[in-house]
């Protein structure tokens, strides 16, 4: 079978990766074509564009790089329709993938979305594009069947691929999506604070400064600032770091281990975070229109995905204006120095990994994709 697959960031690319070895085991003779990264190239894609070319967030960021995402788009839809693949499968990525459903769906291609669209958020009505352009949708968070299954939308629920990433780490041994560093030795004590400010430089742009003030505040302790290669160690030494800040490219989980407590920028890496048992803060800020827009249009009460999955404010969000040194270095102090928030968030953890579900989800999609291909059954 001949698979083509989009994915537009480093999570995607992550979890990308994973369903491709899972593919492999059940297709001996796939062949893989994609839009992604370092992890699927790994598995044996040839990669069209890396990840770090298709980062655009936030609806003043797409304006002003409309020209090239529509030119993205021409490249990738000119490829799949050259390439002729037996299935499209999509990671996420729903401005630019929902675009792709609709161009295999026109040429016969069948569609398979994994990680499904976070339409729960802010655009409900596109449940029925997704009805119309996607054969098999699965989602990763336990809450998403319910909703989609109330707007008529039969969807599978996969489990989150996380917890198949971290626990391989943890109990294998294995060196997890941070294949490039090299292994630290791993203390009893736990003595870093993590910063994680994002996967694309708009986000560390903004999210960083904030976090070096934070770190220098507190010129005793150690900041693990997890940085990614892609992004190059030039960058992230352009904002100055303080003594008291380690830079560790392609290392997050090797930081997430060392680390107790952390800084973090909404997105995956919140429930990463989580998942390795780590107390945080969660903080993000965007471009104040596009903020502003999205205010409008979001329906929902928190911004971290443990919260969203817990249905309740477990960890502390801080937003756009709320985002201030003073602000960062209060929550955290509050993770530092009193015990009972951070087992209480720590018990918080243990409910969360419990509704993620169980592990297996790679697995669980590839298998359902090759059914799929073989009977033309959901």
């Amino acid at each position: 079978m001949r698979y083509y697959l989009i994915a537009g960031e480093a999570s995607g690319d992550l979890h990308g990766g994973n369903l491709l070895k899972a593919l492999r085991q059940r297709d001996a003779e796939a062949e893989f074509r994609a839009w992604g990264g370092d992890r699927m190239e790994e598995a044996g894609a040839v990669l069209v564009r890396h990840v770090r070319d298709l980062a655009f967030m936030g609806f003043w960021e797409v304006a002003v790089n409309l020209r090239t995402i529509l030119g993205l788009l021409k490249t990738a839809r000119e490829d799949l329709l050259a390439w002729k693949p037996d299935v499209l499968i999509l990671i996420d990525y729903p401005g630019f993938n929902l675009r792709m459903a609709a161009a295999a769906k026109a040429a016969g291609i069948p569609v398979i979305w994994y990680i499904s669209p976070q339409v729960w958020a802010w655009k409900a009505g596109r449940v029925k594009t997704l009805r119309e352009r996607v054969d098999q949708l699965y989602a990763i968070l336990p809450f998403e069947k319910a909703f989609f299954a109330a707007r008529g939308m039969d969807i599978h629920f996969a489990g989150h691929p996380l917890l198949d990433e971290i626990a391989r780490r943890q109990v294998l041994g294995e060196r997890g999506p941070d294949v490039a560093a090299p292994v630290l030795p791993i203390p009893n004590s736990k003595p870093w604070i993590a910063l994680l400010p994002g996967s694309r430089k708009q986000e560390i742009n903004r999210m960083l400064p904030v976090m070096l003030d934070v770190a220098r505040k507190h010129p005793q302790r150690t900041f693990a600032l997890a940085g990614l290669r892609q992004i190059g160690e030039d960058s992230y030494r352009s904002f100055q770091l303080s003594p008291n800040v380690e830079l560790h490219l392609d290392a997050t989980y090797r930081v997430l281990e060392r680390s107790q407590a952390a800084l973090v920028t909404s997105g995956t890496a919140t429930l990463e975070t989580a998942l390795f048992g780590v107390p945080e803060v969660v903080l993000y800020r965007g471009n104040p229109l596009s903020f502003a827009i999205a205010r409008q249009l979001v329906n929902v009460p928190f911004i971290s995905l443990v919260n969203l999955v817990l249905e309740r404010e477990l960890v502390a969000e801080l937003i756009q204006g709320q985002m201030v040194p003073e602000q960062v270095d209060r929550e955290l102090c509050r993770l530092l120095d009193d015990p009972d928030r951070a087992a209480q968030i720590r018990q918080g953890y243990t409910e969360l990994r419990e509704r993620l579900g169980g592990g297996g989800a790679s697995d669980r999609v590839a298998s359902g994709i090759i059914h799929f291909l073989k009977t033309g059954k959901g």
